[in-house]
């Protein structure tokens, strides 16, 4: 597997097929205050590319190839907890990611024998496979990426083509891959009312 760090935006004329995997690394965890500073892609075959956002960069992130791609509607971007990563989307891309589909809601609808759901989780019990977090809470916003770092985010991406697929058989097994469908093209919207002042509230409740 070979990682590829770009500066703001994806080489031109980069193909990654109509299912490509997609990660963000943030400031935080409030996207209204905490800069979006990664944004790494995978085709599912092994290599990653990452596209790193320098700290002066102006709101909306002028990447028009990585946009181009992110709104493709013949492309699906595959995410793990895809609410929040599109919300960094959207505030510091400005635009809305689609089509979209989180291994994080297929398995909370698949796998309702476990609230283990975790991106390290589904790696360990659907595909035998053991991941480190160590990185999670390093500084992103960096002006230079350790090989650690770049390895990290490469690893949130490069096993979510196979977690699909494991995921999508139990959902047509038991009768919810409609479900699963149904909340993923809210996803974008959900992502919305969070960034305009709903991340809390369940509009839904009586």
């Amino acid at each position: 597997m070979a990682n590829h760090l770009h500066r703001s935006d994806l080489p031109d004329g980069l193909d990654l097929g109509n299912l490509v995997a997609v990660d963000c690394e943030t400031m935080g965890l409030n996207p209204l205050r905490d800069r979006l500073c990664l944004v790494q892609i995978s085709a599912g075959e092994g290599d990653c590319h990452l596209v790193q956002f320098p700290a002066d960069t102006a709101i909306p992130y002028d990447s028009p190839r990585l946009k181009a791609l992110l709104t493709d509607p013949d492309v699906t971007k595959l995410f793990h907890f895809a609410r929040f990563d599109l919300a960094a989307i959207h505030r510091y891309l400005g635009v809305a990611c689609g089509p979209v589909y989180c291994t994080k809601i297929a398995s909370r609808l698949a796998r309702t024998f476990t609230d283990r759901h975790s991106l390290k989780d589904l790696c360990r019990g659907l595909l035998g496979i053991e991941i480190s977090k160590q990185q999670q809470t390093s500084d992103w916003g960096a002006e230079s990426l350790t090989d650690e770092q770049l390895k990290y985010a490469a690893a949130d991406v490069q096993h979510l083509h196979a977690l699909k697929q494991k995921l999508d058989e139990i959902l047509e097994r038991e009768g919810r891959a409609h479900l699963a469908e149904a909340c993923c093209r809210f996803l974008p919207v959900r992502a919305e009312l969070d960034l305009s002042g709903w991340a809390s509230d369940d509009i839904f409740a009586h």
